[in-house]
């Protein structure tokens, strides 16, 4: 009996060894990607934490929930790629962005109008992904002259007949707050259950990812652990929460240039209605709409960035 008590401990220390090594790891590599170079510029509500890369026609990238700047840039490969010049700041209370009293999608984007005021872009692209929609649409609204065409991807805005996000129980909030500021808790999650991960946090059925070939598959992944390190995100995290969970409707009769709403009918998200009623609402829009790919649009990345260059360039604000 010793011996085997022994031997499994052996095994859960050896286990716990391998755990650790790979916790380490996982949260360099991602420690890393946040620590990427950026640039900060003092803001009407405190520091803006932005990445600027690229030489052509200005994209700005707005982030989706769990982002930064990292994240815009990852998602936004092709723009660069293309030879686009992308600006991809992070959203209040991400990574290096502070998170004012009062902050609002509002507020975000007149902070997004100072960012390029800064960086001495007059009117550009803007691109907004998921929770970052609202943001996006905000600036199309609010600061009409500066933006060429908006280009909202699963966005996580109103529409009428979508069912509003299920607010957590007062009582459940410290446990979220505690969840979101434990990179160990969150990075293990991934870890161990990917598939409710996914599911839960990437609002894609992981039967899409099975069906997938491997590059797909790995996109997915990495959108997963790019939420890593949770912790520097939580103030975000919180706010999109709060106000992509069940978001107000938006003026959208007053925006002015071309948009393209983008999702997928499965989106768990519920991101299909928005993009519809965006759709249908703004004067000069329209709809990409896939019949299967999840939240993350799995098995779709190439058809939508081909609608996006071509949307880019019919719009004015292409490279060529």
């Amino acid at each position: 009996m010793r011996l085997i008590l022994l031997f499994v401990t052996g095994v859960l220390v050896s286990a716990l060894l391998v755990a650790a090594s790979a916790y380490r790891r996982d949260m360099a590599i991602a420690g890393a990607a946040a620590d990427a170079p950026s640039r900060l510029l003092d803001g009407p509500d405190g520091t803006i934490e932005y990445a600027d890369t690229g030489r052509g026609s200005p994209v700005l990238m707005i982030h989706g929930s769990g982002g930064g700047f990292d994240q815009g840039l990852a998602f936004a490969g092709p723009l660069t790629e293309a030879g686009f010049r992308v600006i991809a700041p992070s959203r209040f209370g991400y990574l290096r962005s502070v998170m004012p009293q009062a902050a609002s999608p509002e507020r975000q984007a007149d902070a997004f109008a100072f960012l390029l005021d800064a960086v001495g872009v007059d009117q550009a692209v803007v691109v907004g992904g998921s929770a970052g929609a609202l943001s996006a649409t905000q600036f199309a609204i609010r600061h009409p002259s500066r933006c060429r065409a908006l280009i909202l991807v699963v966005p996580a805005s109103y529409a009428p007949d979508r069912p509003a996000g299920t607010n957590a129980a007062p009582a459940a909030w410290p446990v979220i707050k505690a969840a979101l500021g434990s990179d160990m808790l969150f990075w293990a999650a991934i870890r161990m259950a990917p598939a409710f991960m996914t599911r839960m946090v990437l609002a894609t059925d992981p039967a899409l990812l099975e069906a997938a070939g491997e590059a797909e598959r790995q996109r997915v992944r990495n959108m997963l652990f790019h939420v890593l390190p949770v912790s520097r995100r939580k103030a975000g995290l919180l706010m999109d929460m709060a106000t992509a969970g069940d978001p107000p409707p938006h003026p959208l009769e007053t925006i002015t240039c071309p948009v393209l709403a983008i999702s997928a009918k499965d989106d768990l998200y519920g991101t299909a209605a928005a993009a519809r009623h965006i759709a249908a609402r703004a004067p000069d829009a329209r709809l990409l709409l896939f019949d299967d790919g999840g939240h993350m649009l799995v098995g779709h990345d190439a058809a939508m960035w081909r609608a996006v260059l071509d949307f880019i360039e019919a719009s004015g604000g292409g490279n060529r």
